[in-house]
């Protein structure tokens, strides 16, 4: 070649070459390595199954949590209620919760704050009906068994789907499951209905076949998924709790801009469950705040669980004790909303 014919091709193939590495480094989100220093271990209990946990399955697989200096050391549970504990009980550090086992918590007195909610979304709890067992509308509950997660976010919607019916509680029997074997559970008619969240809600529904009958509770309940711990944990690591956070605000990110990739890191998600997913994608809602909507959440929440006595005590809580502003004020001041 000569040297024109070397200048035209530079001039054509740089440019190509400069956009190819651009795009990589944007797929990356900053995919760096890790800063020099001393790397933090953090022990995260997660609900590696629920779709609410992207972010935190986000900043673990592309890295988020590594370019701030964190070893994210992810403990896998099958709801919130079983990470908060695992937290309680000094088995992690940090955990994903929805807000009711943050409120039943608080009512124990127990100290559990909330450094920011990850994810938002109204169609992913619901009740799952047999119709061979005349569940055919919502109203059919009367006189059911259903089956539930004593204690979760599964239980608070079913209580106020049933209110909306205007059924007493005392007009169904509720039974307490692990919410892994709530499908088992409907599946061999121990109960008629069973009430949850996906990807329980998809696995009841198949364990059932064509004898399903879906309830959403959208207009009951929308779902708030947050990252929570021990109030004596992380107000003695502020650092550590700016970092986490600028992480999860990157997974975040990925998990909207990124949605086929972000999706393949449930890959343990069955077919059916894939295909749910594509669908529903675009309706959650992956952002790191601390919004004043979830302290008017958690209040509605724990007069719910005073009435049903799920806690002793029964006092109503001052919810500002049980969010941590702090570390969000300083990573994105603009996601802190709560009144204070």
């Amino acid at each position: 070649m000569n040297g024109r014919t070397l200048r035209l091709a530079a001039a054509v193939l740089l440019p190509m070459l400069l956009a190819l590495a651009a795009v990589a480094l944007w797929r990356l989100h900053g995919r760096a390595a890790s800063p020099a220093g001393p790397v933090e271990p953090l022990r995260l209990a997660v609900n590696a199954e629920y779709v609410g946990s992207c972010p935190v399955l986000a900043a673990h697989g592309q890295g988020y949590f590594a370019r701030e200096g964190i070893e994210a050391l992810l403990q896998p549970y099958s709801s919130g209620k079983a990470s908060l504990e695992a937290v309680q009980q000094g088995r992690a550090d940090l955990g994903t919760a929805s807000d009711i086992p943050v409120v039943l918590a608080s009512l124990r007195k127990q100290s559990v704050v909330i450094i920011a909610s990850i994810f938002e979304a109204e169609r992913d709890h619901g009740i799952v009906g047999r119709l061979d067992r005349g569940v055919s509308t919502p109203a059919s509950l009367n006189g059911k068994r259903i089956g539930v997660t004593v204690g979760t976010s599964g239980q608070f919607t079913l209580d106020a789907f049933l209110n909306r019916q205007k059924l007493l509680p005392a007009e169904v029997t509720v039974r307490n499951y692990a919410p892994e074997q709530l499908a088992g559970a409907l599946a061999r008619g121990e109960v008629d209905a069973a009430a949850g969240w996906e990807p329980f809600l998809t696995a009841m529904t198949h364990a059932i076949g064509g004898k399903a009958a879906i309830f959403y509770g959208e207009d009951v309940y929308a779902g708030l998924f947050n990252v929570a711990g021990t109030g004596e944990y992380v107000r003695a690591h502020p650092a550590t709790m700016r970092k986490v956070l600028r992480a999860l605000i990157a997974g975040a990110r990925f998990c909207s801009d990124e949605p086929d990739a972000a999706r393949a890191l449930f890959a343990r998600a069955s077919a059916s469950e894939a295909a749910r997913l594509r669908a529903a994608w675009h309706d959650y809602r992956f952002r790191v705040v601390l919004d004043q909507g979830l302290l008017l959440a958690l209040e509605d929440e724990a007069r719910w669980a005073i009435r049903k006595q799920l806690a002793e005590g029964g006092d109503m809580p001052n919810f500002l004790d049980a969010v941590y502003l702090d570390g969000l004020e300083a990573v994105a001041p603009s996601a802190v909303t709560v009144i204070h």
